[in-house]
């Protein structure tokens, strides 16, 4: 016997949505014993998005099954109100603000690590990697695969709405923060902390003119990429300035 259920989805869930279902209540056919987050993400609102559910006004747990006549609500982050005490979905609080990508984010990673976030982007990683790296170790999954997002392991992370990789930054930054920054105390490369080492140890390693002109220098501990402050290094400082206006208050270290 088919039930119903009828659901409404608040703010930016709204994105999720095609456009004929945004901004207004979406009835669901169902069949046997189906819980609420089946039900929303049957519909394409992934779970690590919604912060509040409400059945028949009432909070639940995303495990708790839908009845035939049920109204549902999904709401979204909340940052201006404190719904601690009433949200059944929201997950505890990571130890430390950290980030997995999955690989068509990887200029997003490199800016995470231009402001001194660890943001791991294994190439070649397959979903189920990626849904597990997050949940073993702690980290914010950060994709635009709506089918990523919505693996069972993950609980926390975001959908990437902007394609431009600086709004990325902005993006990330306005919702996970405020948290401390670091700029240029991470590699680029392979997101291993770096180190100031003095200019005998690496001007071997670097071309004369940089040798001239520069007298501090930084090595990443993990793949012994050099650093110096550089033209290009003005030319990120520009960028950072830039998306912490943007994003507004982020503290840094």
């Amino acid at each position: 016997m088919m039930k119903q259920a009828t659901i409404r989805a608040y703010g930016p869930l709204n994105d999720f949505l095609p456009s004929g279902r945004r901004q207004a209540d979406v009835t669901v056919a169902f069949a046997g014993r189906t819980s609420v987050k089946d039900l929303l993400e049957g519909i394409g609102v992934p779970h690590p998005e919604i912060d509040l559910v409400l059945r028949n006004r009432e909070p639940v747990a995303f495990d708790c099954a839908v009845d035939d006549g049920d109204r549902i609500a999904a709401f979204p982050r909340f940052h201006a109100v404190d719904i601690t005490g009433v949200t059944r979905v929201r997950p505890r609080p990571l130890a430390s603000v950290r980030f997995v990508l999955d690989g068509h984010l990887g200029k997003l990673a490199r800016r995470l690590r231009l402001v001194g976030r660890d943001a791991v982007c294994p190439a070649g990683a397959v979903d189920a990697e990626l849904a597990n790296l997050a949940d073993r170790e702690g980290r914010i999954l950060l994709t635009r695969d709506r089918a990523l997002l919505k693996r069972r392991v993950v609980t926390h992370g975001a959908f990437i709405r902007e394609t431009d990789a600086h709004q990325q930054l902005v993006e990330v930054l306005q919702r996970f923060g405020p948290f401390e920054i670091a700029p240029f105390s991470r590699c680029l490369r392979c997101n291993t902390e770096l180190r100031e080492v003095p200019k005998s140890l690496v001007e071997l390693s670097v071309p004369p003119r940089t040798r001239l002109q520069h007298d501090r220098f930084q090595r990443c501990l993990g793949c012994g990429r050099i650093y110096w402050q550089g033209s290009h290094w003005k030319r990120l400082a520009c960028a950072i300035d830039a998306a912490l206006s943007e994003a507004g208050s982020v503290s840094t270290t």
